[in-house]
C-alpha cells in the first residue's frame, strides 16, 4: 500500500501541495514567529508554496499579518524568501 502524504493549501494560491514541498511559519502561545523547517513547532501554522510570484505577493500585500490576524515582523517575510532558494 502506498502512504498518502499529507497535503496541505499555500495561502497565496490557494493551491494544495505536499506538506514538504511548503514552507510553514508558525505563531507559538508566546505570539512568537518562526519559519518551521521540521514542519512539528507547535503553534498554528500558515503555508507557503516557493513559486516566485507567491512570494512576491506574500511580501507586497503583508498576508502573513492576515493569515495570522495579527503584525508579522519584517524579519519573518524575509526568512521565508531566503528559505524558498
Amino acid at each position: 500500500m502506498n502512504k498518502k502524504l499529507p497535503q496541505r493549501m499555500c495561502i497565496i494560491c490557494r493551491n494544495m501541495y505536499d506538506k514538504k514541498q511548503l514552507i510553514r511559519v508558525v505563531k507559538n502561545k508566546e505570539g512568537q514567529f518562526a519559519v518551521d523547517k521540521t514542519g512539528k513547532l507547535n503553534g498554528r501554522g500558515a503555508y507557503v508554496c516557493k513559486n516566485a510570484d507567491c512570494l512576491a505577493k506574500m511580501k507586497k500585500g503583508k498576508l502573513l499579518n492576515k493569515a495570522f490576524k495579527c503584525e508579522v515582523p519584517q524579519e519573518i517575510y524575509d526568512e521565508v524568501i531566503k528559505n524558498a532558494d
